[in-house]
C-alpha cells in the first residue's frame, strides 16, 4: 500500500537543514551567506522535480515515472495510476464503440451517428443504400445538407421525435422509409431508417380489398334487400317463413350497415386530407344526434345536451356527424332503460372538447387501449345483440385524425363511461 505523505511532513523535510544550517552560521558566526546558498539549492531542487514532472508528463509516452522521494514520489504516483485507469477506461469505451460500430453495421436498417450540431460522425453501409450516404466522404458534414427533403427538414429541426417520420427514399422514389430520431449523449443523435415498403404494399393490397369488396358486395345486397322487405310487406301466410325472412331482413340490413362503414372507414383512410371545411354550430348537431340515439336504443334513454352555444367549430360536417353520432349511438346501445346520457360541448384555455358521457355498464380498463381497433368487441354475445358492426369507433379514431384531435376514454365498470373528443383549441370559432 503506498504511503501517504502530507505536507506538513515534506515542510519539516526542508526545513530541517535550513534550520541546522541557520544553527551553524549562529554558532560558527558565518553569516547569512551559507543560509542563502542552502535555500537556492533546496528551490533548485524543487524546480528540478517540477521540470522532471513537466518532461514525463509531456512526453506522453506512457512511461513509468520517474523516481522520487517523499511528496513527489507520492505525485508521480498517484498521477501515473491515474493514466493507467484513464488508459483502461478509455481502453473499454473505444472496444464498446467498436461493438457497437460493428453492431450497426451488420444491420440492413441504415445508423447515422450525429453530433450536437447535426453532423455525421459515423454512418453504416446500409446508409449508402437506403439515404445515399458515404460512410467516409460524408463524415463531418451536415445532414440537413444531404438529405433536403422538406418533410425531413421539418422533422429533424422541430426535435419532437415521438413518431417516427415516413418519407420515401431519396436514393430510390420506390423505397418507403421509417425515419426515428433519438437523443443520447449531450444532444447527440442516433437515426435509423428502415425500408417498411413492404408494410406499405401489404397495408395498400389491404385498403384496395376492403374497398373493392364493398363497392363490388353493396350491389348485390341491395337486390337481395330490396326482394326481402317485398317479401316481409306481403307475408302473412305461412309465419315460419315469415320469421325466417325477417331474420334474413334484419340480418341484411346489419351487412348494408357494415358495408357502408367498410365504405367510409377506406374513404378516410384513401383521404388523408380534410376537404370542405365549414364553420358548424353544435346544437343542431346534437339535436339530430340525440333523435338517432334515441332510436337506435332499446327503450327510453335520458339524454341530455349540454351545449355552449357560443362556440362552433371548424371542420367536416359529415365527418364529424359520423363521429359523434357513433359515440352517441354506442352509449344508447349499451346502457340500459332510463340510464342518463349527455352530450356535451365546451372548451377551456387550451382544447375544445364534445363529449358523451353515460352512466351503463363501463369497461374494465385493460379492454380501453383497443376499442379503437377494428371489430374489436369487449363482449363479443352482448355486442351481437347490438347490432353494431365493431368499426364505430374505429371511424371516431380516423376522423378526429384527420381534425388533428384526439380520443380520450375514461370509463368505471358498473359505473359509467366518458368519450372525449379532444380538439386544438384552434378548431373552436368563436360565434354570435
Amino acid at each position: 500500500m503506498m504511503r501517504y505523505y502530507s505536507w506538513k511532513t515534506e515542510l519539516l523535510r526542508l526545513s530541517v537543514p535550513l534550520l541546522a544550517m541557520a544553527g551553524a552560521c549562529v554558532v560558527f558566526d558565518l553569516g547569512v551567506l551559507p543560509l542563502l546558498v542552502l535555500a537556492i539549492l533546496i528551490c533548485g531542487r524543487v524546480l528540478q522535480q517540477l521540470q522532471r514532472l513537466s518532461d514525463w508528463l509531456y512526453s506522453g509516452t506512457g512511461e513509468e515515472p520517474p523516481e522520487a522521494i517523499g511528496m513527489w514520489g507520492q505525485v508521480f504516483d498517484v498521477i501515473y495510476q491515474m493514466q493507467r485507469d484513464s488508459s483502461q477506461d478509455s481502453d473499454r469505451l473505444q472496444a464498446m464503440i467498436d461493438y457497437l460500430h460493428s453492431s450497426f453495421a451488420s444491420m440492413s436498417d441504415a445508423v447515422v451517428m450525429l453530433d450536437p450540431q447535426g453532423n455525421i460522425e459515423w454512418c453504416n453501409s446500409s446508409a449508402h443504400d437506403l439515404l445515399g450516404l458515404r460512410q467516409e466522404g460524408d463524415a463531418g458534414r451536415q445532414l440537413v445538407n444531404l438529405l433536403r427533403s422538406p418533410a425531413f427538414l421539418r422533422y429533424f429541426e422541430a426535435e419532437r421525435y415521438q413518431a417516427p417520420l415516413e418519407m420515401n427514399s431519396p436514393v430510390n422514389g420506390m423505397i418507403n422509409l421509417s425515419i426515428s430520431v433519438s437523443f443520447f449523449g449531450k444532444r447527440n443523435r442516433l437515426l435509423f431508417a428502415r425500408d417498411v415498403t413492404r408494410t406499405h404494399r401489404l397495408e395498400q393490397m389491404r385498403k384496395d380489398f376492403v374497398a373493392n369488396v364493398s363497392h363490388e358486395l353493396r350491389t348485390p345486397l341491395t337486390v337481395i334487400n330490396g326482394y326481402l322487405e317485398t317479401f316481409s310487406e306481403h307475408g302473412g301466410e305461412n309465419p315460419r317463413w315469415d320469421r325466417a325472412v325477417n331474420q334474413m331482413l334484419q340480418q341484411s340490413r346489419r351487412m348494408n350497415l357494415l358495408i357502408q362503414d367498410l365504405m367510409l372507414l377506406s374513404r378516410l383512410e384513401s383521404v388523408p386530407k380534410l376537404a370542405d371545411e365549414s364553420v358548424i354550430r353544435l346544437r343542431p348537431l346534437m339535436e339530430m344526434i340525440r333523435e338517432e340515439s334515441e332510436t337506435a336504443a332499446s327503450g327510453s334513454r335520458n339524454i341530455v345536451i349540454e351545449c355552449d352555444d357560443n362556440i362552433a367549430i371548424n371542420g367536416n360536417a359529415n365527418e364529424l356527424r359520423s363521429a359523434f353520432s357513433n359515440l352517441a349511438v354506442n352509449a344508447a346501445r349499451y346502457t340500459s332503460e332510463n340510464d342518463k346520457i349527455i352530450l356535451r360541448w365546451y372548451q377551456d384555455d387550451y382544447h375544445a372538447y364534445f363529449e358523451v358521457e353515460d352512466t351503463g355498464i363501463g369497461i374494465e380498463p385493460q379492454y380501453i387501449p383497443r376499442l379503437t381497433e377494428r371489430f374489436y368487441r369487449v363482449d363479443q354475445s352482448r355486442s351481437l345483440d347490438t347490432g353494431g358492426t365493431g368499426l364505430g369507433l374505429a371511424i371516431v379514431k380516423h376522423v378526429l385524425i384527420r381534425h388533428r384531435a384526439e380520443l380520450r376514454i375514461r370509463s368505471v365498470p358498473n359505473t359509467g363511461s366518458v368519450f372525449s373528443c379532444v380538439f386544438p383549441k384552434s378548431a373552436a370559432v368563436k360565434v354570435a
